[in-house]
């Protein structure tokens, strides 16, 4: 996998860790970060889809601290006053990276320390699972730059965090802690910052050794209901094809003989 300069990424056994490595802006995206996180993102699903990489579960983290403080303000001036520019920027930088996110057949899980604002939350909210540090902070607060988020972005983050809460990040620039995003549903846990990354291995690695069939079908099911109703229905076509599969025998074999199934 070509891994790019500032979207880091390493495999550890089973299990992939994805890493933002902005040093100095606290991990913000800048336009190189956005088209190397679509390629370590598009080579992990190459890899799930002919079982060549041997990886099970994605953790996505920051580096040094922070998860990601937004787009790298930067680079703005250069792209964003010209109509074009600006719509290549949104659909086929930004959100061609979050929709190869989206379809990673592998069950990914934020690693959440620091900040989380804006491009931050975007990427947060394509992972199934989130953990937290009782220090982050969550937002949006573009309005205060004078422009909106992109509308397929904006409802992706609506879609995870809830209208509640994206109303007041986007409307009313809201930064929220972590309790408040664990209340709402975004977070499974908040931990204490020191505990977050051994917290984040630990279910990784629990994840990592369930079946990996079982998790690409879960994932089908998850991006249908995204999808809306039609896309649903029409998942039920192919829904039991998994009926004679090894993992399926397996799985059911192991239960029965009471030993640790061998996926």
């Amino acid at each position: 996998m070509t891994v790019g300069s500032s979207v880091l990424f390493r495999q550890e056994g089973a299990i992939a860790v994805v890493t933002l490595s902005n040093v100095g802006r606290l991990n913000a995206m800048t336009r190189a970060m956005w088209r190397e996180l679509r390629a370590v993102f598009d080579s992990l699903r190459t890899g799930a889809d002919d079982n060549s990489s041997g990886v099970r579960c994605v953790v996505v983290r920051g580096e040094g601290g922070a998860f990601c403080a937004g787009g790298d303000i930067s680079e703005y001036p250069s792209f964003r006053f010209e109509e074009p520019s600006l719509r290549e920027f949104h659909e086929n930088e930004v959100w061609a990276a979050l929709q190869s996110m989206l379809d990673c057949p592998l069950p990914l899980i934020a690693q959440i320390e620091g900040a989380c604002m804006g491009a931050g939350i975007e990427i947060a909210s394509c992972c199934d699972i989130r953990l937290a540090g009782a220090a982050a902070r969550f937002g949006a607060p573009i309005a205060k730059l004078g422009f909106p988020m992109a509308p397929r972005e904006a409802a992706l983050v609506h879609g995870a965090i809830g209208d509640v809460l994206a109303r007041d990040m986007l409307l009313a620039a809201g930064v929220h802690g972590a309790q408040r995003l664990y209340d709402a549903g975004f977070l499974l846990h908040v931990l204490p910052d020191n505990e977050v990354a051994a917290a984040v291995q630990a279910h990784a690695t629990r994840v990592a050794a369930l079946a990996p069939q079982a998790a690409r079908l879960h994932k089908k099911t998850f991006a249908a209901l995204r999808a809306g109703a039609p896309s649903a229905h029409s998942l039920l076509a192919t829904a039991y094809d998994y009926a004679d599969s090894a993992e399926h025998r397996e799985g059911i074999a192991a239960f029965l003989a009471k030993r640790t199934p061998n996926f």
